[in-house]
């Protein structure tokens, strides 16, 4: 993630906060680009003839990061942070619907030793990922967080620990603990699959 000073993107998300129109032009022009990157990585492994591009994921998640007239933004890593989780929920969204029209089973492959890592175009891979990072949030706020800008937002170790205010090493203790516990969640989840169908 490219880092644009971090105090006109804290000031005019407080400004957005307020209301102020003109600074929702300026902050939509100040984090499109970077958003827009984001979005291209989530999107780069999905199979032509993708209904959802990566211009309308960052369209979709910046509408629903400033629809909300009661959402606050601490400052940028938040903002990043909250829109990453937008991305995420959309990209779920959609694996739903195209889930709905694939039935089908087949052993999900689960890509997170790449760096850094890449959704494949498999909706119910997308689904399953999205479902053990709900159980690790449960358990490990941090973790999950590191997870959802790693693995749906594309950053790297240094750019995660820039985000979140860590050391890239304990971003990087997190994501080999938390990549080892979504494996074996994922694994769990597909014995049980196999063994109820």
């Amino acid at each position: 993630m490219a880092n644009p000073p971090s105090k006109p993107i804290t000031r005019l998300l407080a400004a957005v906060g307020r209301g102020d129109a003109a600074a929702h032009n300026k902050l939509w022009a100040l984090v499109y680009d970077e958003l827009h990157r984001l979005a291209q990585h989530q999107m780069a492994h999905e199979a032509p003839g993708r209904t959802l591009q990566p211009t309308s994921l960052v369209h979709e998640a910046y509408l629903r990061l400033t629809a909300d007239e009661d959402l606050q933004w601490a400052n940028r890593r938040h903002f990043f942070a909250t829109a990453a989780n937008a991305m995420r929920r959309i990209r779920v969204d959609d694996a739903r619907k195209r889930n709905r029209l694939k039935r089908g089973g087949g052993r999900q492959r689960i890509p997170l030793d790449e760096d850094p890592p890449a959704f494949d175009q498999d909706p119910a891979e997308v689904l399953a990922i999205n479902e053990a990072l709900e159980k690790l949030k449960q358990k490990d706020p941090r973790k999950a967080e590191v997870v959802t800008l790693r693995y749906f937002a594309g950053l790297t170790i240094d750019e995660t620990a820039d985000a979140l205010g860590l050391s890239p090493r304990s971003v990087d203790s997190d994501w080999r603990f938390a990549r080892a516990w979504l494996r074996r969640e994922l694994t769990r989840g597909e014995r049980a699959s196999e063994s109820t169908s």
